[in-house]
């Protein structure tokens, strides 16, 4: 197992000079289940284009002396309004009041050294000192019995629970990419999770 020598959060320069790393990382470990992501830098660049727009993201980096080896981003929610506001229609919950933990990404060396929760402590640190009330994320579903489903595969609803996130009954966004072995991209169902600052 590698070390992870520093995770710290990334806001204004910092976090625009860190945008291609972390479309690199996304591209290799959402390439894995159950992301199954066939991803392109272009496509990176306009997915990450809200971070650079946004004076409130945060990008939490995960580090190996100086080399990016794993990130988790966050911004208001109401700056992805136009992908996920149809999830939040009737459930009464206002988006402005939501900070959005969006991706947490760790290549697999760097794993079990405790940097999933320092994402999640450095994302709603920044959200309570905005203002914001609750904070949520999204996690893609899959068919229990997906051709390309491990056989050892767990999911982290366990730790997403310990963390104070439950998941919000009727918040499904639909969200496209193209999945390995895909000829362009397909809408994928995501579950919203949610919880109290």
């Amino acid at each position: 197992m590698a070390e992870v020598t520093a995770v710290r959060p990334l806001i204004g320069e910092a976090l625009e000079a860190a945008l291609d790393d972390v479309a690199q990382l996304r591209i290799k470990v959402f390439h894995a289940w159950p992301y199954l992501y066939d991803g392109d830098l272009g496509y990176e660049r306009n997915y990450l284009q809200s971070y650079r727009d946004s004076d409130k993201a945060i990008v939490v980096g995960a580090f190996d002396n100086d080399r990016l080896i794993g990130a988790s981003t966050g911004a208001p929610l109401i700056d992805h309004a136009g992908d996920f506001a149809a999830a939040f229609e009737g459930t009464g919950f206002d988006l402005n009041d939501i900070f959005y933990c969006a991706e947490s990404v760790l290549l697999p060396d760097y794993r079990g050294q405790g940097v999933g929760h320092r994402f999640f402590d450095e994302r709603e640190t920044h959200a309570r000192a905005l203002g914001f009330t609750k904070c949520a994320f999204c996690g893609v579903q899959r068919p229990a019995d997906h051709p390309m489903r491990p056989d050892k595969y767990r999911p982290l609803d366990s730790f997403w629970r310990a963390r104070g996130y439950t998941p919000l009954p009727g918040a499904i966004a639909q969200f496209s990419w193209k999945d390995i072995g895909e000829e362009g991209e397909t809408l994928k169902p995501l579950q919203f999770w949610i919880r109290e600052l």
